[in-house]
């Protein structure tokens, strides 16, 4: 009796461990990255032929989170316990409430990143369509940073199969986009990391130059020192090459460090690092005529990140991730961090007033 109860205890394991072998097979086979340069396509019909220059213009960038992050959810990956929105009805109004927020402040440029087109976590919701709907009279660019197998962890609320990625509007007729890609972690670290990237859009300027348009979501989970710095050296380099031809450089969007080398501290949050993400900014490796946009409106610093562990409070931690890079041939007129006390993502949108000098 006790060698047949071992023998089915055996088979039992083995099917398991089968099972087991099976998926992570599956995950690591599947897995695959987006060519590098590839063109993207400019779609819908922009209200404006280009930029002029000597005009102010408005640009906003926010991290919508995939629609789930109300201020009462945690996310598993910081520490908390949910991996799904509280419900499709939820996820949608977020991301209504996000594009509602952004427009009040009647930008002719927004940068979004995290908006997924058919994920788990997010219903299956496409907020790329919803947004578009949303954004009448702007051109758009969207380029995927993220298309995983199915992920089953949690065993409690698999965060299943992602498609995401970044979103780029424009009054501005955008003449041409492209896709590039960055360095994320070789090694079993790429599994929970998104294919991440940038995406570069082009404006005509009527003075013969272009105002050339970087989105950008640079690694959090599964990143290194050496891969951070790789990741803004490589956008950096790029947009100070465009800056020598003479072009205007704008860049926005989710760093994942922390901006200023130290909000969190000036926060009362203390050193992000204790999360394994948001390293002080590598402000060394910008190159010549690429600058950090830090010149705050408020003299009162305001987050633009919370990290997720516990439910947005008293005792969250937060801090700057979000904002702008430009070339020195752009004027900042006004730069602000806006408290939306994270009511409808994890990250609170900044707005930028420029002019191409």
């Amino acid at each position: 009796m006790g060698k047949k109860i071992l023998k089915i205890a055996g088979v039992v394991i083995g099917a398991i461990l089968l099972v087991v072998i099976i998926y992570l097979l599956y995950v690591i086979l599947s897995y695959d990255r987006i060519e590098d340069r590839l063109p993207l396509n400019p779609q819908g019909d922009a209200m404006e032929k280009g930029a002029e220059e000597g005009r102010e213009y408005t640009i906003v960038t926010q991290n919508c989170g995939f629609g789930a992050y109300s201020p009462d959810f945690t996310f598993f990956m910081d520490g908390g316990t949910e991996s799904w929105g509280k419900s499709k009805e939820e996820v949608v109004s977020n991301i209504d409430k996000a594009a509602k927020k952004l427009l009040s402040y009647e930008p002719d440029l927004v940068l979004l990143q995290e908006i997924d087109t058919d994920s788990t976590r997010s219903y299956h919701v496409d907020q790329r369509e919803q947004m578009i709907n949303l954004f009448p009279g702007f051109e758009h660019v969207f380029s995927q940073n993220f298309h995983s197998a199915f992920l089953m962890y949690p065993l409690t609320q698999p965060h299943g199969v992602c498609n995401s990625g970044i979103l780029t509007f424009s009054k501005m007729d955008i003449t041409s986009a492209l896709r590039r890609s960055l360095e994320i972690s070789t090694d079993l670290k790429k599994l929970v990391d998104l294919d991440r990237c940038y995406s570069v859009s082009r404006i005509p300027v009527d003075n013969g130059k272009e105002l050339v348009l970087y989105n950008v979501h640079c690694s959090a989970y599964g990143g290194s020192d050496k891969i951070r710095n790789s990741q803004i050296t490589q956008l950096t380099k790029d947009m100070a090459e465009e800056y020598e031809k003479g072009n205007y450089c704008v860049c926005g969007g989710d760093f994942n460090h922390d901006f200023t080398g130290d909000s969190g501290v000036l926060l009362g949050s203390g050193s992000m690092d204790q999360f394994g993400w948001a390293q002080p900014f590598p402000v060394n490796l910008l190159p010549d005529g690429i600058v950090q946009c830090l010149d705050y409106d408020d003299e009162e610093l305001i987050a633009t990140c919370r990290n997720c562990d516990v439910a947005y409070g008293p005792d969250c931690k937060v801090v700057i991730v979000d904002g702008f890079l430009v070339s020195e041939n752009v004027k900042v007129t006004s730069l602000k961090n806006i408290d939306a006390e994270f009511a409808y993502s994890d990250h609170n949108p900044v707005v930028m007033k420029f002019i191409l000098e």
